[in-house]
């Protein structure tokens, strides 16, 4: 009998292993993003950061090392934060380039994500910039009355296999990573593991289409 459960535990079909991606807006700074990479470090997972150009100095360069080092991607936010439905083409490849270029500088990685300030978008914009879109799923952190318990449950709520998570890392924000803090056990204990955007798209086997902004990266084993 003991052999007999022992072989079908064996045979048990394997559950499809789950992956998440954090993502985080509006960095880098010494604040908050120093607290979130704390809890990063804390339960071992990665996250990406998209970055705003005109927020990198010399003492917010130091989190970009640091993030980098613990295994985190960079993303590219724009160099303003504009509106950039109302920029032309020079403008917006101007918002986009100055950035990559200041992170690739001090990092060494150019990044491969975009994520459009205020999640607007022109069809133009797939055209004129090589990156890949993304958007992802929110608790509505950037909203100061928004308490912790109501980011943790959101953030909860929102987990399904490919999904992006859209959070936020602005000075005074702690609330986002206290939530996190305590929601990163509670998804792992569900079976998800934390990755990268890119390690995102290649464990779910899918190629990032240039004319698509991606909320859930879907399964490409799925056709």
């Amino acid at each position: 009998m003991i052999c007999l459960c022992a072989l079908a535990v064996a045979c048990a079909p394997k559950e499809p292993a789950k992956y998440l991606a954090l993502a985080f807006d509006d960095g880098p700074n010494l604040t908050t993003e120093s607290a979130l990479l704390d809890v990063l470090a804390k339960h071992k997972v990665p996250a990406t950061f998209f970055l705003i150009g005109s927020n990198i100095n010399d003492d917010s360069a130091e989190n970009m090392k640091r993030a980098v080092k613990q295994g985190c991607e960079l993303g590219n936010h724009s160099f303003t934060h504009p509106m950039m439905t109302r920029m032309d083409e020079a403008q917006v490849k101007e918002e986009v380039e100055a950035t990559s270029q200041m992170i690739e500088k001090i990092t060494g990685q150019r990044p491969k994500f975009f994520r459009p300030p205020y999640i607007n978008v022109k069809p133009d914009m797939y055209d004129w910039i090589d990156l890949t879109f993304i958007c992802g799923k929110g608790c509505e952190d950037w909203v100061a009355t928004v308490g912790k318990e109501a980011r943790f449950e959101g953030i909860i709520a929102n987990a399904e296999p490919g999904a992006i998570y859209l959070l936020h890392d602005f000075e005074g924000n702690e609330a986002t990573v206290e939530a996190l803090d305590d929601a990163i056990p509670v998804l792992k204990e569900q079976g998800y593991t934390f990755v990268t955007l890119s390690q995102l798209f290649e464990k779910q086997k899918c190629t990032p289409d240039g004319h698509t902004m991606y909320t859930v990266v879907p399964d490409g084993r799925k056709k």
